[in-house]
This record gives structure tokens, sequence and C-alpha cells, in this order.
């Protein structure tokens, strides 16, 4: 088994709420609760997390992303320069809508070291530190997302276009990344949906009509990653997380990796990839043949986050054999699909189930890699 990240047994990083955070963070919208003792709350809640995280066999523990709402606004909206507004409309999943929430650029990007992850990061981190010594992985949302989700007219001065905000973004997101290495952090994750909906003419189709020039982004997307990518340390692992979409089980991406594999694989300098492949919208494993030898590092997302229903796990067994056809097993891993709550609605499973998921991903990966 690998003793660094990505672990053969991993994880994307979100976890269903307990009921103690949904009411406590309902009780806080309303007035109810002090800020001071919604944090109280969800530190219990992480506290008990990590040690059944451990109980489950993972060498490495999140925080379950409880003090967020969304995967990625949450994260953004503390950038400086950046605001979560109101829209007309949310962001459309497969017969369900998304609070309707964007992003505005109100003044010029950047990332300060009071932002608030910092200090989620270093809660996990002395945590895990008193209790089971697992690993710290963090995540937060990779600069392409705030990009792509980007809506036209939401730009301000000094900004007049939307490549005009590149490299202060990228600026942010190396402030970022120096600044969770110098908390501690070893382990980073950028989750990213705009990989996927590359893969997808629907998805293409719609950042066109926002004004985004889709010939050649892959390249584009790739360079700017692997310029905030080029300056971090060499012991810190930073990995992606390519996202179809997940919000209360449902999904937005179809199509195979093809069509940005080898930018993605090849020439984009991430440590690690955790790829969605719990269905047939994403595609054969072909692509992986981009995945160049050495150690780089694809993890397969065989077991599904969005229901509770255990994988065959010869079947699993099976198509992790299937994918070591184009990349080689010892550059291969296993996760769920996704994380179990995106945002803190959740997915349609219990946490029984959810459990019993991550148990059977490392029971399967303690056999492939023994």
């Amino acid at each position: 088994m690998s003793h660094e990240p990505p672990f053969r047994a991993d994880i994307v990083g979100s976890f269903l709420r307990p009921a103690a955070v949904h009411e406590a963070r309902h009780d806080h919208a309303l007035g109810d609760l002090s800020t001071q003792a919604l944090h109280a709350v969800e530190d219990d809640a992480i506290i008990d997390l990590v040690k059944k995280e451990a109980d489950a066999g993972l060498k490495l523990a999140t925080d379950g992303e409880f003090r967020r709402s969304w995967w990625h606004f949450d994260f953004f909206g503390l950038l400086d320069g950046v605001e979560i507004v109101e829209l007309d409309h949310g962001i459309q999943f497969q017969g369900v809508q998304t609070k309707p929430r964007g992003l505005q650029i109100s003044k010029k990007v950047g990332f300060s070291d009071d932002h608030p992850f910092l200090s989620h990061f270093r809660f996990l981190r002395d945590t895990l530190a008193r209790t089971t010594g697992a690993m710290p992985k963090f995540s937060i949302p990779a600069p392409t997302v705030l990009d792509f989700r980007l809506e036209p007219g939401h730009l301000a001065a000094p900004y007049e276009h939307r490549d005009d905000i590149v490299d202060d973004l990228v600026q942010a997101y190396r402030d970022a990344v120096q600044a969770f290495y110098d908390a501690g952090c070893r382990y980073l994750q950028f989750d990213d949906t705009a990989w996927a909906y590359l893969c997808s003419d629907v998805e293409l189709e719609k950042a066109r009509a926002r004004g985004i020039e889709t010939d050649g982004i892959a390249e584009r997307y790739s360079g700017m990653l692997n310029r905030i990518l080029e300056g971090k340390p060499d012991d810190l692992k930073i990995t992606t997380h390519v996202c179809r979409g997940n919000f209360r089980s449902t999904w937005i991406s179809s199509g195979g990796y093809e069509p940005v594999a080898e930018a993605l694989l090849d020439h984009t300098n991430y440590d690690g990839y955790f790829l969605e492949y719990d269905s047939e919208r994403a595609g054969g494993f072909e692509p992986l043949r981009f995945l160049p030898e050495g150690d780089k590092t694809v993890v397969l997302g065989l077991i599904t986050s969005k229901s509770g229903e255990l994988e065959d796990v010869d079947a699993i067994k099976k198509r992790i054999d299937e994918a070591s056809a184009f990349a080689s097993l010892d550059q291969l891993a296993l996760s769920p699909q996704c994380g179990f709550a995106s945002t803190e609605e959740g997915n349609t499973l219990t946490e029984d189930e959810q459990w019993a998921k991550i148990r059977e991903v490392v029971a399967i990966a303690d056999d492939v890699w023994k």
C-alpha cells in the first residue's frame, strides 16, 4: 500500500453532515445560535469524523467539509475581490437546480493570510495530531472553476475582460498554496468541474453562451494551473478531482475524458487525478494512456457516492484490471467517485451506507495492492 498521497485507498473529501451540524447551521441562519456556538458544534463533529475515518481504515482524513455550505462558493466568496451574489437561476443538474448563487468580481482578486479556510485546516491538523495521526487532506476549488462559472457582466475594475483576471488569480492561488504549506499541509486537492464540462458538448455550448472562448481552452487551463503548480514545494502533493456534478445525488456532465486527457494527464503537473468512473457517462479507460510513466497517480472513482447500494467487489476488481491495460497498476488507486455531500444538503444515502462504501474502498485496495 502507498505510504504517501494519493493513497491506494483514498477519498475525495466531503461527508454527509451529521444532524447536529444541520440543526446548528439552521439555528445560526435564523439568528438563534451564535457563531461561536456553531463552530463548537462543527468542532465536535469533525473530531468524531476523523475517528470514523481511521476506524474505516483510511490513512488520511478530511474535515468532511462540515464548515461549508458549498464545495466551491465558500472558498471563492472569501477571496479578496470576490463576492457571492444572488442570481435569477441556480446551477442546473438533472431534474433539480441549486440555490441561485453566483460569483461577482468586485475588485482586485487576491488571497489573504486571514482566509478562514486556513484556520479550518489548522483545526484538522491539530485534531489529527492529538488523535489518529492520519495525514490531513484539504480540498479547495480549482481556479478554473471560477473562470468557467463567471457570468457575463460580473466583472468590475480593474478588469474589463475575463482574461484580465488570470494573472491575479494565479498569484492568489500561489499565495494560497504557500499559506497552506506553511500551516503544515502536505496534501492539497483542487476540486474541478471545468475539465468535466470540457468533455460535454452541451456544457461547452453553454460556456460559449456565457462568452467563453472554448477553442484551445484545455491548453489555456493547463497553462494557468501549471503557473500555480510550478511554485509548489517538492514535499507538497497537489491532486485534482474532476467532478461531473454532485448535488443531491444528481449530475451535470456526460462525456468521456478523451477530449482533455492529453492536456490534463500529460501536460498539467498535478501529482494525482481523481477521475469519476462510476457510470457509463465517463466513457472507457482508454484516455488513461496519456498518463506518463513516473510518479503521477490516477485515482479511479469506481465506487459511487450517489447511492447507498454497495458495488460488487469482483466487478470493481475487474474494472481496475481493465484500467491497468492503459496505465500501470502501480500508478492507479481507488476512491469513491466523489464526495458524499458536495453541498450541505448531501446525497441520498445514509451515514451507515456512506461508511460501508469507505470500508469497501479500503478492503478492495488492500487486496488489489497487497
